[in-house]
């Protein structure tokens, strides 16, 4: 089975072609640099860059797959949740090409995509998502912090997820607050690699609460109060440093701690993590040892395939119509809101 797959949830432009379990192509054009004049994401502006680099994405895709359009068997396209009119733009061409070609078309979630992405390697991405089921993952971005215990294939249950701002927004918006460029997750990550991260103590919002939620909108404030009483601290290149690493600590040890604490209570063995913010090191660094500690298996996302793109949508597709699941109608709708617990409602 081959799958072209678009992703446009936001302000990354991708196509994908996707065959037995495997990526064949997976290319990506980034608006970062259009978007960052303004802060954060323009959603007119993405919707327009979508329309013109939509075509030749998938035209590069096709070619570095080696696989002309008569010979996919199906077209897919994230159909939720992301900005309205940038999803639009890549439903409808998946659906357009669909029924230009005769082939079914697959909408897919973006949240239950990401769910696979740790499993995507040079071999067939399912045998190893079997090996490892149940598990919990955490999707972690700059739109969504969520907790999902996967409990077989195309079966999962939210345990918990961001009731304010999610992690990668707090990165975002705390690196405002310091003068630091759009997006400002990488480069807190990069700054803090050279910082003290005990240098300020900032709140641990819901670490230590039951539940399996998120809280970020009071680190952000504490990080906001402190920079009003404490200005001189970016005067100078080690305070901005410090300061970074003291933020990004703060984040890291809250979803460290509440993931570990969920697979232990859920009785898995293995964790699996995702999501643009799982590119940041010190996340990283942090889960393996964690996990190492806890004897528990962790399997992350290739950085590449963190970030939004069509490789783990194409993966999604497959499974989804290898496992029965027909192909959705020519006039489907996007599903902007399209959350992880109503599509579990669905199945």
């Amino acid at each position: 089975m081959t799958i072209l797959a678009f992703e446009t949830s936001c302000d990354e432009t991708s196509a994908a072609v996707v065959r037995a379990g495997q990526v064949l192509s997976n290319v990506v054009s980034s608006q970062v640099r259009l978007h960052a004049e303004y802060g954060g994401v323009v959603p007119e502006l993405a919707a327009r860059e979508h329309l013109k680099n939509l075509v030749p994405v998938a035209e590069a895709a096709l070619a570095e797959a080696g696989v002309k359009p008569e010979e996919l068997d199906a077209v897919a396209a994230t159909q939720g949740p992301g900005l309205p009119t940038a999803l639009l733009v890549g439903l409808k061409a998946a659906q357009a090409m669909a029924f230009a070609l005769d082939r079914p078309f697959i909408g897919v979630n973006h949240h239950e995509a990401h769910l696979y992405s740790p499993w995507i390697s040079g071999r067939p991405a399912v045998a190893d998502f079997r090996t490892f089921v149940p598990h919990v993952s955490l999707i972690v971005s700059g739109g969504h912090t969520l907790l999902v215990k996967v409990e077989g294939e195309l079966r999962h249950r939210v345990l918990g997820g961001t009731i304010d701002d999610a992690a990668g927004e707090c990165f975002d918006k705390t690196g405002k607050l310091m003068g630091l460029p759009y997006p400002a997750g990488p480069v807190i990550d990069r700054l803090a690699a050279e910082g003290n991260p005990a240098a300020y103590d900032f709140p641990r919002p819901l670490m230590h609460d039951p539940n399996d939620d998120f809280s970020f909108s009071g680190l952000k404030t504490s990080v906001r109060y402190f920079l009003r009483d404490h200005p001189a601290v970016l005067a100078s290149a080690s305070g901005v440093r410090d300061l970074c690493a003291s933020v990004q600590a703060a984040i890291v040890e809250v979803l460290v701690r509440k993931t570990v604490r969920a697979a232990k209570r859920e009785g898995v063995s293995c964790v699996t993590a995702s999501g643009g913010v799982t590119c940041n090191r010190a996340l990283r660094r942090e889960l393996e040892t964690a996990c190492r500690r806890n004897r528990l298996t962790l399997r992350l996302a290739d950085p590449g395939l963190c970030t939004d793109n069509a490789g783990m949508i194409g993966i999604l597709a497959e499974r989804k119509l290898q496992s029965g699941i027909p192909g959705a109608d020519l006039d489907t709708e996007i599903k902007p809101g399209w959350g992880l617990e109503a599509l579990a409602e669905t199945r």
